[in-house]
């Protein structure tokens, strides 16, 4: 069922939720978000994309208050558009992405890892020769010891043999939540963040700087990474291209990315609130 009343806060992921596969937000769907923000309800885009895509995120959903960049590492306050405020900035030292690494190469065998250092708009990653990143421009091969010896936005880790899903238990139980967290999204590769980084403590930090309850917030989203927002807000909707897990914890499921269901879902709210 729809909530039962409108929410004070609206949270959505990016990526396979209100991106569709072409990588396209539909028209729609601003439009629906532009009356979102017309009944007084703030925006947040939570998304697993780190501050080198904040200008694609905007892009994506210009409606946005605030941002929860990188898993939940970076908060961004951009009510003032001259001048955004960072409300965190997490990060995790070089030697301790070097120590998990070795912790599952000693468990599985070679990793390939990938680090995010750089903040700069649409800057590269850097780390090992791979070829199956989905993103090839993306990347500056170069190696470990350099990469490591800056503190780390996030880092992907993954293995020719092992899915994201059965990489990513093995992760949990290697590596203790207070050294290091872990998530994916659905790229094939396993995010390491700092340990209390994820999506639901991004939004708690937004809403302690709006004043409002988790149990008034909305949020939207598709893959495990979404999972610690789902646990946090007060009514959580999948899109039906969702990660089972993540359905399995939806209070409703409305139509895929593709078929702009979490605009669907926001149109009918409104308008049977209206």
């Amino acid at each position: 069922m729809h909530p039962v009343r409108l929410p004070k806060l609206v949270a959505t992921d990016l990526d396979g939720t209100v991106v569709r596969s072409d990588e396209t937000v539909s028209g729609f769907t601003h439009a629906v978000f532009d009356r979102v923000r017309a009944a007084g309800i703030p925006i947040v885009g939570a998304t697993g994309r780190g501050p080198r895509l904040e200008e694609l995120s905007r892009v994506d959903l210009p409606h946005a208050d605030l941002l929860v960049l990188g898993g939940g590492g970076r908060v961004l306050d951009l009510r003032d558009p001259s001048a955004p405020r960072v409300l965190r900035d997490a990060r995790l030292p070089g030697t301790v992405v070097a120590g998990l690494v070795a912790a599952l190469e000693a468990r599985l065998g070679r990793v390939k890892l990938l680090v995010e250092v750089l903040d700069a708009q649409r800057a590269p990653l850097w780390g090992d020769d791979v070829t199956d990143w989905p993103y090839p421009d993306d990347l500056v091969t170069r190696p470990r010891e350099e990469s490591l010896c800056y503190d780390v936005i996030k880092a992907f880790v993954k293995t020719d043999d092992t899915d994201a899903d059965t990489l990513l238990r093995t992760a949990r139980e290697l590596v203790p939540p207070e050294t290091a967290a872990f998530t994916h999204s659905g790229l094939g590769w396993v995010e390491v963040t700092p340990p209390g980084v994820d999506k639901a403590t991004g939004l708690s930090v937004v809403a302690a700087e709006l004043g409002i309850d988790p149990a008034d917030v909305l949020v939207f989203g598709d893959m495990p990474n979404d999972i610690p927002m789902f646990l946090w807000a007060g009514h959580r909707v999948a899109v039906a291209n969702a990660h089972p897990e993540v359905l399995a914890l939806a209070d409703e499921v409305t139509l895929s990315n593709d078929r702009d269901g979490v605009a669907v879902y926001l149109d009918s709210l409104l308008k049977r609130e209206g």
